[in-house]
């Protein structure tokens, strides 16, 4: 699957504070390359997320999260939100201009090719991933100048 070449999104959700009196929750974000539309009507997207992984547990318990399409100069972040382990998600996103989104409240990378906002419609298990399934509730297209960054035989890659 690794000559198969795939777009590259970050996949991100708000984590509501536990303690409604206590600090504001935290931010989460995720690189995926399988991701996809579809359908048109009604809006629907679809993510495949690693069982059992920070974003497939918050996803079970949020259902507003967000996609940005990343661009071809945004290789930093993908490889940044790729990282193995246990990363302070406040680290993740210091120094990455984004909005919270107002359908959602999910990050919106500022300088994305396209972002959408969405809520789960389903999630399916399928073998060590979950297949969610989110209703788009918002789509932007921030105005990012280039191609989209793409994945392909375990690298990211330009297209041309």
């Amino acid at each position: 699957m690794s000559r198969l070449a795939a777009g590259v999104v970050l996949v991100t959700a708000h984590e509501p504070a536990l303690d409604p009196e206590g600090p504001r929750g935290e931010d989460a974000g995720m690189t995926a390359t399988s991701f996809m539309s579809v359908s048109l009507d009604p809006p629907l997207v679809l993510v495949g997320l690693r069982e059992g992984s920070r974003m497939d547990d918050l996803l079970a318990e949020q259902p507003l999260w967000a996609v940005s399409v990343l661009s071809e100069h945004q290789r930093t972040i993908a490889g940044r939100f790729a990282m193995k382990g246990r990363v302070s998600d406040r680290l993740l996103f210091a120094d990455i201009p984004y909005t919270h989104g107002e359908a959602t409240g999910a990050p919106l990378i500022s300088d994305a090719l396209t972002t959408l906002e969405c809520r789960t419609e389903q999630r399916v298990p399928a073998g060590d991933h979950t297949l969610v399934i989110g209703r788009v509730l918002a789509a932007r297209v921030p105005g990012a100048e280039g191609g989209p960054l793409t994945y392909f035989r375990g690298r990211y890659r330009q297209l041309g």
